[in-house]
């Protein structure tokens, strides 16, 4: 189903001598340079499902994401009540209408469709907008555990994943989880802890069991796939604002279209999804800093870290 992708960032650390994330030894990972014959679908097909009657901005975000983080073709599959308003948000997102329920979400009779979108794609995401029913439940821990290409869940995928623990532990492919603290309580099933070490040490366990890597979002998020650790330096506090998680999933959806392995996708996206937001906030300050302000600085972002 797959294309097959070369990891552009096993060897090539960003800068010349490796631009560093300050809170990480390891040097940052890059995207390969583009070669002057490119086209489109040498960086990759996106496919992000999600979306719902009332949370159609969620999805766009992370689709305006993907295609500023260098995918070379994003479609967002969403519900077909949901399809004109998706749509309109940015005129170069391809968009793919699914069944819905009488609440305006993804419906079950919607898998026949996404086993047809997904045969071409290289890398999903798949979370943003979701909302949740029993039926969705289930088509995520379909998309969970039978999806070969790399994927990111987030959002109301994880929640989904959380009601079901024996899913959790049976990805069919590489997989990225985007967890804010509240939503990994929730998938880890340990909501009693509060200190941000515990926080961090449970993320690494469980990343570990399951095979995948964890962005444990927050102040200096924790990027692990359990063996390898980092923390993010980049971010401020004027991200702590609606749909920032939407982004940053579409970015390391983009990263992973391009290539890079997932534990180098999760790291590169989360700084340069930090430093987009820190850009926007010094020209606009952090109390004004809205969602839509990140996608709009992350070129300046990335061409600072392939700058740098």
């Amino acid at each position: 189903m797959s294309e097959k992708r070369k990891d552009a960032g096993a060897a090539k650390p960003a800068g010349g001598q490796g631009a560093r994330n300050p809170a990480s030894a390891a040097p940052l990972p890059r995207l390969a340079k583009r070669p002057a014959d490119s086209h489109k679908g040498d960086f990759g097909r996106a496919l992000l499902i999600g979306g719902s009657r009332g949370m159609t901005g969620a999805i766009a975000l992370a689709g305006m994401a993907a295609l500023r983080g260098g995918a070379g073709l994003v479609r967002l599959a969403v519900p077909d009540c949901c399809l004109g308003t998706v749509a309109s948000f940015e005129p170069s997102l391809m968009t793919a209408p699914l069944p819905c329920d009488v609440g305006g979400r993804i419906a079950a009779a919607a898998r026949s469709i996404l086993e047809e979108l997904l045969a071409p794609v290289t890398a999903v995401g798949c979370g943003p907008g979701l909302s949740r029913s029993a039926e969705l439940d289930r088509l995520v821990a379909w998309l969970y555990t039978r999806l070969p290409q790399p994927a990111v869940f987030d959002a109301d995928a994880l929640n989904a994943l959380a009601t079901q623990p024996d899913v959790l532990r049976r990805p069919g492919g590489p997989r990225v989880l985007t967890p804010h603290p509240g939503e990994f309580g929730r998938l880890s099933g340990d909501n009693e802890l509060k200190s941000r070490e515990a926080l961090e040490e449970r993320a690494a366990s469980l990343a570990g069991e399951c095979g995948v890597v964890i962005v444990l979002k927050g102040h200096r998020s924790l990027v692990t796939d359990g063996t390898q650790r980092s923390h993010n330096a980049t971010g401020n506090p004027g991200m702590a604002t609606g749909g920032t998680g939407d982004v940053l999933t579409g970015i390391v959806t983009a990263l992973l279209c391009q290539g890079l392995a997932p534990y180098n996708a999760a790291r590169l996206g989360a700084h340069v999804h930090g430093l987009a937001g820190d850009l926007a906030a010094t020209e606009l300050g952090e109390v004004s800093l809205i969602a839509s302000d990140l996608v709009r600085f992350l070129p300046r972002a990335i061409q600072t870290v392939a700058d740098s």
